[in-house]
């Protein structure tokens, strides 16, 4: 039986492979006697899952040789003071604004540092993007910070600033947390990438950042040695318990992306080509319907996740009961904003975003 789609922002949706799988091996990994969740993390066994992952995760991904790959916990959150606290050096960094997670982000790299405010979409409703021809950089910046995707605007950068273009040495950090894997990324313009798994990769609380090897070693006193990122890289992410089934999970993830096709295409090329069919025929039918709006500018909507309005929000109730009983999940907007959102992560097929057009299409039909 074809289990529910589940649309939440996160955690969110898993391959049914990757849960079958583990669920096959949760009392015994491989013949060892033990389930992942109950091995040393400085065992044989945990050693060879760790290794398997970080290899296939940079392989994914395209990662440089002068990168470092490391799995932390904390989520986006904590790293929104762990990358300050790191790279910062108690001086300036510019930020971004674009949404909520950026804001946060902004906010709390306050207490570590100068947090200076090079550009925003505020004026818009966080529904378009900054120019950066327009961001007011600072000479003197430690590093610049976007958020790569913002999951409750619905807003996305489909390119990477290019900082050095735009006359600035800074280093440019990514909030990647809901678009990694999604997506190739430009490591050429990257310093540090970072992002919570619980949306494409895995469940919560495994955290995932990609460093440059010069952005190592420059710690304020006051960051815990268990952040500090060149303590951890030194470790290989076992400086403390990482969280190790959090990293297995992640794991099977990567294995799964490796084997997905998609017109010639394999890994993360073949799920770009498959995010850009799901969200097109998403959005192409909320444009054209009549009954439901997106807000956000064409030029910059996320892929990942899709807000959007009823023309009559008194049905909103009505809406989310009737789609979960067609096994469509977690469709309601987030309290700030209100409205519907669709998370078309990885794991959701696109099969699933066709189940939901027919739904919206029915219910629409009713009620326009």
């Amino acid at each position: 039986m074809t289990r529910p789609y589940n649309f939440a922002p996160g955690p969110a949706a898993l391959p049914d492979e990757v849960l079958a799988q583990a669920a096959a091996e949760m009392l015994d990994w491989h013949g060892s006697g033990m389930g992942v969740m109950e091995m040393s993390h400085r065992g044989r066994e945990f050693g060879a899952i760790y290794h398997q992952a970080e290899a296939d995760l940079r392989e994914l991904l395209a990662v440089p040789a002068n990168f470092r790959i490391l799995f932390m916990q904390g989520g986006g959150l904590a790293e929104n003071a762990i990358v300050p606290m790191n790279l910062s050096r108690g001086g300036v960094a510019d930020f971004v604004v674009t949404g909520s997670w950026s804001q946060k982000s902004h906010k709390e790299a306050q207490r570590y540092c100068t947090s200076k405010l090079a550009a925003s979409n505020a004026a818009t409703q966080h529904t378009t993007l900054p120019d950066p021809a327009s961001w007011q950089l600072s000479a003197d910046a430690a590093y610049v910070h976007v958020c790569g995707n913002e999951t409750i605007h619905g807003v996305e950068f489909q390119t990477l600033p290019d900082l050095a273009a735009l006359g600035s040495k800074a280093p440019l950090v990514v909030d990647f947390s809901s678009n990694v894997a999604s997506r190739p990324t430009d490591w050429s313009r990257v310093g540090l990438a970072f992002g919570g798994a619980q949306k494409n990769i895995g469940p919560a609380g495994l955290t995932i950042v990609i460093v440059r090897d010069d952005l190592l070693g420059h710690a304020l006193p006051v960051c815990p040695s268990a952040f500090d990122y060149k303590v951890v890289a030194d470790n290989e992410s076992m400086f403390n318990t990482p969280p190790t089934f959090g990293i297995y999970m992640a794991g099977l993830v990567f294995q799964w992306l490796k084997r997905q096709t998609e017109g010639g295409l394999t890994g993360v090329a073949a799920m770009e080509a498959r995010n850009i069919a799901k969200s097109t025929l998403l959005y192409d039918y909320i444009d054209g319907s009549g009954f439901y709006v997106n807000k956000v500018d064409k030029a910059c909507r996320s892929r990942m996740n899709v807000p959007f309005f009823l023309a009559d929000e008194s049905l909103n109730e009505s809406f989310l009961a009737e789609a979960k009983a067609k096994g469509l999940l977690q469709l309601k907007g987030h309290k700030s904003v209100g409205g519907m959102r669709a998370s078309l992560y990885n794991a959701i097929p696109y099969a699933g975003v066709e189940a939901l057009v027919s739904h919206m299409r029915e219910f629409a039909t009713r009620h326009g």
